[in-house]
């Protein structure tokens, strides 16, 4: 641990809910729902509005309906929350260059670096407030909960303390006092399985963690587990704040609403994933040997099969041709839900090998040029996307379907717009694109 708390944790708070309430002012202060709108879709993030009715991450679209119907249910609009992401990064950097993104959502800061001239609470007060009302600016309006520590593990543990909009301090010395009354699920990595080994042993508190010996712990757990539980449980941590995290895999996966039984439109959607892991792996100048394929089948079994090249690769054509050869080792004849392409064992070079001949690149459905099934759950309008009419404005898909597209005219910018429905193939209605700032 450090000597002083020069370690600090920013958490934006229901973040994707969030930017959604931000750019939808009819949607502020309402319930909002952010992930698969489908029947086996999964809630990405819910608002504060709809967890007063317990909706929760990872919990299925379908309870979540269940429990607060009258919730707004939209799909995420990736590109606006790496834009907000990214001006939040930005602020963090300009107070220290050791800031170390976990998620688009939160970070850690050491402050170390910071140029604070003291470690006593109402500096670090001062300093915390002064960040997240930077943060609240350039985000439009955003909260963020910050939590400032001796080490990172405290440091996060003291940012989930007064959610949302918050701000905790863990003075040194004062750490493990704050640690005993907690569950023992507050450590990272004691998860469900690993708390119910632990309180069949007796332990359920951190106080109960930290009276066990590590050999019982190593026992109980494990080697590496055992001691990381009982070095945590101590608070102790020494992990620097790293500023650039290495990616350990890039993947691709998609769940579908109706089960997949076609074998050609299976391949063609690999083939998809495939292609959209090599543009991945290219753009960030990474290449990887291991390729894995994930299928959730009907019966919700989730089973991965992977090989492994001589060399890495960032190839489409190569990465495709063996995830459609670990599909076809599959019994996929009664139904796939979910299908998912990554490569792993990354590197930043390339050595080409026989797996990327250009035979194979001919052989290989082009998704661009194929003409392909769509998957079932394709729609040219989903709920949140972002619109644009030429007569109207700019607006929202609020949901489409028997031939109508139901849209509220409104932005960030604006108050609470009108409700229009139009026909899904009105040609003054397209979808809107935030511009490109890059010249």
């Amino acid at each position: 641990m450090r000597p002083e708390a020069s370690v600090l944790h920013l958490d934006l708070d229901a973040f994707f809910a969030s930017v959604e309430q931000r750019d939808k002012p009819s949607l502020r202060g309402k319930p909002v729902v952010v992930g698969g709108v489908g029947g086996r879709g999964v809630v990405a993030t819910a608002s504060y509005e709809a967890r007063r009715y317990g909706v929760r991450s990872a919990m299925s679209t379908r309870e979540a309906r269940s429990r607060c119907p009258h919730a707004a249910f939209l799909n995420a609009r990736f590109p606006a929350y790496r834009a907000t992401s990214a001006a939040v990064m930005e602020v963090l950097r300009s107070v220290s260059p050791l800031v170390e993104p976990l998620s688009v959502d939160e970070a850690f800061v050491d402050l170390a670096t910071a140029g604070l001239t003291s470690y006593d609470e109402a500096t670090l007060r001062d300093f915390a407030e002064g960040l997240r009302a930077r943060v609240h600016e350039v985000t439009g309006g955003l909260t963020a909960s910050v939590g400032v520590g001796t080490s990172k593990f405290i440091a996060k543990v003291a940012s989930d303390l007064d959610k949302p909009d918050g701000l905790v301090i863990v003075a040194a010395g004062s750490e493990r006092d704050l640690l005993r009354p907690m569950h023992v699920t507050v450590i990272p990595g004691v998860g469900p399985a690993t708390a119910e080994r632990l309180r069949r042993a007796g332990i359920t508190t951190v106080a109960d963690l930290e009276d066990v010996s590590e050999e019982e712990l190593v026992r109980l757990l494990g080697k590496a587990q055992g001691r990381g539980l009982h070095q945590l449980a101590r608070a102790q941590d020494d992990r620097a704040v790293v500023p650039e995290r290495e990616a350990k895999s890039v993947s691709v996966e998609g769940t579908y609403d109706t089960d997949l039984t076609d074998p050609r439109l299976m391949a063609g959607l690999v083939t998809r994933q495939a292609t959209n892991v090599a543009e991945r792996l290219r753009k960030n100048g990474l290449s990887g040997r291991t390729i894995t394929l994930k299928v959730r089948l009907h019966d919700f079994t989730t089973l991965s099969r992977s090989t492994t090249l001589a060399a890495p690769t960032d190839a489409g054509p190569t990465i495709a041709r063996l995830a459609r050869g670990l599909l076809g080792e599959l019994d996929t004849t009664g139904g796939v839900r979910l299908l998912g392409v990554g490569v792993s064992g990354l590197a930043d070079w390339i050595q080409e090998d026989l797996f990327g001949s250009d035979d194979d690149a001919e052989s290989a459905p082009d998704p661009e040029t194929e003409v392909l099934p769509e998957p079932p759950e394709a729609r040219i309008w989903w709920p949140g996307m972002d619109v644009v009419h030429d007569d109207l404005g700019r607006g929202w898909v609020w949901g489409a379907g028997r031939g109508i597209v139901t849209v509220r005219f409104e932005t960030a910018e604006t108050p609470p717009g009108p409700v229009r429905s139009l026909k899904v193939d009105d040609p003054a209605l397209s979808p809107w694109v935030v511009p490109s700032t890059s010249e």
